[in-house]
């Protein structure tokens, strides 16, 4: 009989070795930005999630920098608590402003907000339809519920209308869940479909934004304004840690469900308060937001203009379906991936390997910014078609 209780760990480890699952972290040495020190190395950085620019934006520091010195560097309590500010209700009615909703509610990451209401809205005599390729947050969310899960094939509307017919009529409540830009792909929700769906089967529909708040749209709200979805009743979550170049999360919505979260949603209750600065800096980046959409115009020119360049000089690159500024091309297996992934950086490139479990099949994560200038897309394409 063993001994240790602890001796599995050393197993699972080595399994984890075997498969090239093992992960590890890659130290930044310098502010976030299209050039970063990786490791005491300069790399051009198409691994980042600040699509706007906005974490390294003067604003934003000096919003956060003020916020620090008016009322310290943390909340020191949940906000039912003590760790309520008037800057995390002017956050709140920005992000409601932004969403064109009735209100909204600031978690302390979007991870939290995505369990928090999640599990507040559906329980044991419920039903969850969630997209295969969903969020771990979502997927974590919907088991914490306790509610009947059910997944359906990505992006397939038929697949979910087969579900609903089959299951619906057998539960409570219904909620369907979705990412509105699926992270590690690039491809976006069907989001009309879902929410006719949604309307024939009586369903409530949550949409994590995490990735579109500040990309897409007229006006940087998300996916729900660039599907023209605004106005309809829906549950929006997204993050302040991706465009908005901060951190925390939230849930934009009717003033009936945030008023509910508010009584309900336990990683909101019991959590701390987000802290001044990263209030205050996500409070100044929806200004910007706002105030300045060619950030948004020129993030698209790069985009295009990266795929131009790989069609042109990479025709046999089979990019994954993208309608975002994420861009992903497969490789053949997890070790494969790694070593492309260390190439890239040897010459100068911070573009992840992401292996299986994150996703189904090892590939090549690539994220465009408004900041990269013609001179690093022009270089990143021409280091992949050296390696590959």
């Amino acid at each position: 009989m063993a001994t240790d209780p602890y001796a599995w760990l050393s197993k699972s480890l080595a399994t984890i070795h075997r498969a090239d699952w093992y992960r590890s972290v890659q130290t930044i040495q310098s502010m976030p930005g299209a050039i970063v020190q990786l490791q005491g190395q300069p790399a051009i950085n198409f691994a980042s999630n600040d699509y706007l620019g906005l974490a390294g934006d003067r604003r934003s520091i000096d919003a956060a920098t003020a916020a620090v010195k008016k009322f310290g560097t943390g909340s020191t309590g949940s906000r039912l608590l003590s760790g309520h500010r008037e800057l995390h209700r002017q956050l709140e009615e920005a992000i409601a402003s932004l969403k064109q909703t009735e209100d909204a509610l600031v978690f302390s990451s979007g991870y939290l907000a995505n369990l928090g209401a999640i599990a507040s809205l559906v329980g044991k005599r419920d039903l969850i339809l969630c997209d295969r390729y969903n969020h771990s947050s979502l997927k974590n969310g919907a088991i914490l519920s306790s509610a009947t899960i059910i997944e359906y094939t990505h992006c397939d509307i038929q697949d979910l209308q087969n579900q609903l017919n089959k299951h619906r009529e057998k539960y409570r409540r219904c909620l369907i869940i979705t990412d509105s830009v699926f992270s590690m792909d690039g491809d976006l929700c069907p989001l009309p479909e879902l929410l006719n769906l949604a309307e024939k089967f009586i369903c409530m529909v949550l949409v994590d934004e995490a990735h579109a708040t500040g990309v897409f749209g007229a006006n940087g709200a998300g996916c729900v304004e660039h599907f023209n979805c605004t106005g309809y009743p829906l549950i929006q979550i997204g993050t302040l840690s991706k465009a908005l170049g901060s951190l925390g999360g939230y849930v934009a919505g009717s003033s009936a469900l945030i008023d509910f979260l508010r009584n309900r949603a336990q990683s909101w209750i019991y959590t701390t308060a987000l802290t001044p600065a990263d209030t205050a800096a996500a409070l100044e980046a929806i200004n910007i937001v706002k105030q300045e959409p060619q950030r948004r115009t020129q993030l698209w020119r790069n985009v295009d203009y990266l795929k131009q360049l790989i069609a042109q000089d990479l025709p046999h690159l089979k990019l994954l379906p993208s309608e975002s500024p994420i861009l992903c091309f497969h490789i053949d297996n997890a070790k494969a991936a790694l070593i492309v992934g260390r190439q890239l950086k040897t010459s100068g490139i911070f573009a992840p390997a992401i292996r299986p479990p994150t996703v189904p099949t090892s590939r090549i994560r690539i994220s465009v910014m408004a900041i990269h200038e013609p001179a690093h897309i022009q270089k990143l394409v021409s280091v992949l078609k050296a390696i590959l």
